[in-house]
This record gives C-alpha cells, structure tokens and sequence, in this order.
C-alpha cells in the first residue's frame, strides 16, 4: 500500500484588492470593526465585471502547482475540486479545470465541504493512493465568494469576512514509509447545525427555486450565526487535533507547524490558547487574504513553505471546521 506524498503546490489570488476602508465606503462598517471581529486587514476578490470563475483561479494555481512538482497535464490521473462557489450550478468546477488543462477524459470529481475541503479532499485523495485505483491526483480548493456577497449593510457581517483565491497541490503515491507523508486524517460531520451557516436559495425543496420573494429578502445570500460558529470552532477543533496525534501515534511535540483554515483569527487565537502552542508552530495569513474557504488552507500551506516554515523532515498538521457542520484534521510529514 502506497504512502501519499505532496509534490507541488501553487496558489493563487486575484489582483483586485479590497480594503476593510473600502467596504466601509459600501456599508456600515470600519476598519476597527473588522479587526476587532476577524483580524481581517484586506482580501482580494476578482474583477468587479465579473468572468471569472472558480475554475480560473483553480487553474493559474494548478500551472503552478504542476511546473513545482515536475508534472505535466497529462501526469494527472484524477482531479479533486473543492468549492462552494463553483462557476455553474452545475456542471462541477472540476471538469472546466480539466478541460482547461488540455485534458481530454482524466476523471474530476467536486467536494463540497466548505471550509473543510481541504482535509476532506486531502483524505479523498489520500484513500485513492492507498488504495491503488490512482497515483498522481490534483487537488485545487477554489472560491470566488465576491460576486455572491451581499455588499450593504445588511450583509456586512458575512461580507466583510471572504475573500477570493485558489490553492492547489501535486499528491502522489511512493513506496510505503510510515515515518512521512499522510499520516493520519480524520473526519466529522453534523447536520444538526446546518443552517448556522448556509447560503438557502436556490432551493430544490422549493417551487420555483428561486422567487422574487427570495430575492427581496435577500435569501440568495450566506448567512451566518456566528456565535454558534465559533462556540462549535474553538471546542471542536482541540478535540479533532488530539484526535489525529493518537490516530497517528504522535504527540503535540512532534508537530512542527498547525496550519488551521483561516476563518476568523479569533477562533485561531482560541485553538492556540487551548493546546497552548508558541506563536511560532501555528500559521495564519487571514488577515491579508481574508477566509477563501476551501482555498484557505492550501493557500497558507504553499506560503508557509515558501517562508522557509516548513522544510524536509517537518511535520504539519492542517485542520478546519465550516458549514455542515463538517470538521476534520489531516497531519502530513515532509520526507527527511
């Protein structure tokens, strides 16, 4: 059985950079509101006419990914798209990214995890290594969160938190070694707090999907509890992690790095002073970036190793909780 090992990772951010002082000019906000809330400083979203999908910034972050690792499109044996933003309703993000890539009939297949597409894709990946049905899968977690954000007032405490981005990586299968690679992932899942944090229109259970009704109540927007969010976070995510180092039989000593998604640097805050880690073994950029969702954490991972914080023989341990509620953690270790 084959061990997964990361071969290349890219990430990618659109030019347009909006500033917690820009918001303000669109809604009653500031940028000390924001800080105090989310830690939050600015966030990049694609351009304000539009045309650019998940898809697009799934793909200039594959480019990059893909030259890192040495691999050429046709290396990939299969894609793993994550998004809650994908460019259409359907079909999924995953086949446009492969026909963007030149490819002609490699499988995609699309996750909607939310925020945690990333451990879920990551572990998705991971048992399709193992289990020898294919060796060489692209991950991308994209989001284009900008064009479906309600810009007033009204919707500034969902607003103000996302931004737009992409990361992606390289995952291959290696002959076993149980000292690196993946080498633990677990995963959770809740229904029960689904609408604690959900975007409800359009809506099958709901004839015609989307009315006129919906569009004046603004339905056709995220929505959030943030309260509950974060009671959920900052209890859970000590829990998923500790849950991982037993699964993988290591301590939090042996963890050289946290990378947690990046949602709100409050709920980070929380989860560090809960395992009481030093601020040099946990990673956040949120406040530049903003929560871009499934791209949260690969984006921070490919800048984490790009600063040098993570090198041969490094441990790192990703782990996130989002709409669903789905959670999850994954540890992986750098070949030494």
């Amino acid at each position: 059985m084959k061990q997964t090992m990361i071969s290349g990772t890219g990430r990618y951010l659109p030019t347009r950079l909006v500033t917690n002082d820009d918001l303000a000019l669109w809604m009653d906000t500031s940028d000390e509101w924001i800080r105090q809330r989310t830690g939050i400083e600015q966030r990049y979203w694609v351009p304000e006419e539009g045309g650019v999908g998940a898809s697009d910034l799934g793909f200039e972050a594959s480019k990059i990914a893909l030259d890192r690792a040495g691999w050429r499109p046709d290396d990939i044996d299969l894609i793993i798209f994550a998004t809650l933003s994908p460019d259409f309703n359907f079909p999924g993000s995953g086949c446009l990214l492969q026909h963007k890539l030149g490819l002609e009939t490699t499988p995609a297949l699309d996750i909607r995890q939310q925020c945690s597409g990333f451990v879920y894709g990551i572990a998705t990946a991971d048992a399709f290594i193992r289990s020898g049905l294919y060796n060489r899968i692209l991950f991308v977690g994209a989001e284009v969160h900008s064009t479906g954000l309600d810009i007033s007032s009204r919707g500034r405490d969902v607003t103000v938190i996302f931004g737009d981005g992409a990361g992606a990586l390289c995952l291959e299968g290696a002959e076993p070694d149980r000292t690196c690679g993946v080498m633990a992932s677990v995963l959770h899942s809740q229904g029960e707090f689904s609408s604690s944090l959900m975007t409800e229109a359009p809506v099958s259970r709901q004839n015609p999907r989307l009315s006129e009704a919906m569009l004046r109540e603004g339905r056709h927007y995220p929505t959030m509890d943030g309260r509950s969010v974060f009671k959920h976070a900052v209890r859970r995510l000590p829990l998923v992690a500790q849950e991982a180092l037993d699964k993988a039989g290591l301590t939090l000593s042996d963890i050289d790095l946290f990378i947690p998604h990046q949602a709100n640097l409050r709920i980070n805050q929380a989860f560090q002073k809960a395992m009481d880690l030093p601020d040099e073994k946990i990673f956040n950029n949120i406040q530049r970036y903003g929560n871009t969702t499934a791209a949260s954490i690969p984006i921070a991972f490919d800048e984490a190793i790009e600063k040098g914080l993570l090198k041969t023989g490094s441990t790192v341990m990703f782990l996130g909780l989002g709409a669903g509620l789905t959670w999850g953690a994954v540890i992986y270790r750098f070949a030494g």
